[in-house]
């Protein structure tokens, strides 16, 4: 009967030659619903403009552990804060990858980050053989040009960036550091120092690395004994102080080692608080690390925003900071406002960090130069990056000793 009383007046209608028609009812296919918080890549999500705009209506995104100066996050947050009209929140920006798992493991949902940036050391505790992961699997839009060897293949983890460590130093102290051995010189005694607890600090723990390279050590980087002997002798003769951004702007920290890709916003803040810092690699071993890891929160409380900030770190893009979006870029769908954008790769590449990209940018021709004013010295000899295997046994070495020096 109900095929009758469709096809009756239209049949009818065609007779005495009417124009307009009755609709016929017709089974349209379903369209299957977004869940973003599952989406493992941009198709899933709906597409970059869909992405977007989830992203805008969320509203937030929240970060953990990032401090300003660090590798030119403060651009890049400036430059998606300013697109996106998103509020970044970054809770303990000076705290420890450690600390990062710790609060993937015990904070309530609105506390939890949504995207993290771990050193190696505590990969193994983001996705723990046999245990569920702590993070969600999500491919960004250049997942190929990610080396194999640098990312989980289902998408838990991929690195970003990597660095050297050099060493920081406050004009004042006279005699320049040019060297891991040069930390126990007596100018130095209780302004020399670690960036944090090697137990637990990526940076730090490269610091050991770094020092037991620079003092007899460069031969196996699975033992970082020699590193320990230099720090216990520094401790002995004075407290070691923390080498953070902090500390070197009001003066208590005075010598250490640091990434490289600090140097462009430690050594500006130094000179508006009227102290000069330099930043140079050390003269005879450079510490090439492994890169930093970033992930996707399983917990995310926003999750759109936890995927587009990988999106937008990833992007490979030579486009518009902050300072230069323009009131018309804001109204462009999310699609095109997004490929306005320079991409975090190219904002880690102008700090002096080696993006995870790099490779495949450099054949594509859209790397930036890097904006840091000093070089490896010829005299200097690059070691590393370390392997995994070499960073978690030298890491027991640290665990068993660090307290005890």
């Amino acid at each position: 009967m109900r095929s009758r009383k469709i096809l009756f007046p239209l049949v009818a209608g065609i007779v005495v030659g009417l124009v307009a028609t009755p609709a016929i009812a017709a089974s349209k296919p379903k369209v299957k619903k977004v869940d973003i918080c599952m989406a493992q890549n941009v198709q899933e999500a709906g597409g970059m403009d869909k992405l977007v705009a989830a992203a805008k209506k969320e509203g937030k995104l929240n970060l953990i552990t990032i401090p300003r100066d660090w590798a030119n996050y403060g651009a890049m947050m400036d430059a998606y804060e300013k697109a996106f009209q998103v509020k970044i929140t970054v809770d303990n920006p000076d705290g420890s990858s450690q600390y990062e798992i710790d609060t993937m493991k015990t904070a309530p949902k609105p506390k939890q980050p949504d995207s993290i940036d771990i050193g190696p050391l505590v990969v193994p505790q983001l996705t723990p053989p046999g245990g569920t992961p702590l993070s969600a699997p999500y491919k960004v839009i250049n997942w190929n040009d990610i080396p194999a060897v640098s990312k989980d293949k289902n998408g838990l983890w991929y690195g970003n960036y990597g660095g050297k460590l050099a060493i920081v130093y406050n004009t004042s102290v006279g005699a320049v550091p040019t060297k891991a051995t040069d930390f126990s010189n007596p100018a130095y005694k209780g302004v020399v120092g670690i960036t944090g607890d090697p137990t637990s600090s990526n940076q730090a723990f490269m610091s050991v690395l770094a020092a037991s390279i620079g003092n007899g050590g460069d031969k196996d980087l699975a033992d970082v004994s020699k590193g320990l002997a230099l720090f216990k002798t520094l401790k002995s003769s004075a407290p070691l102080v923390k080498v953070n951004s902090a500390n070197l702007l009001t003066g208590a920290a005075k010598v250490g080692f640091m990434w490289d890709f600090s140097a462009l916003g430690v050594v500006p803040a130094a000179a508006q608080a009227g102290l000069s810092l330099k930043f140079a690699y050390p003269t005879d071993f450079v510490l090439q690390a492994p890169p930093y890891i970033n992930a996707v929160n399983a917990k995310a409380p926003n999750c759109a925003n936890a995927r587009l900030w990988q999106e937008f770190l990833y992007s490979q893009n030579k486009g518009k900071t902050a300072a230069t979006l323009s009131e018309a870029d804001l109204n462009l769908p999310g699609a095109k406002l997004f490929a306005l954008l320079q991409g975090g790769q190219n904002y880690w590449q102008q700090s002096g960090a080696d993006p995870i990209m790099s490779a495949a940018m450099k054949k594509k021709g859209l790397l930036l130069p890097s904006l840091l004013n000093f070089e490896v010295p010829a005299s200097a000899k690059v070691v590393g990056p370390p392997s995994i295997a070499d960073v978690l046994s030298a890491r027991e070495q640290v665990i068993a000793s660090w307290a005890s020096l």
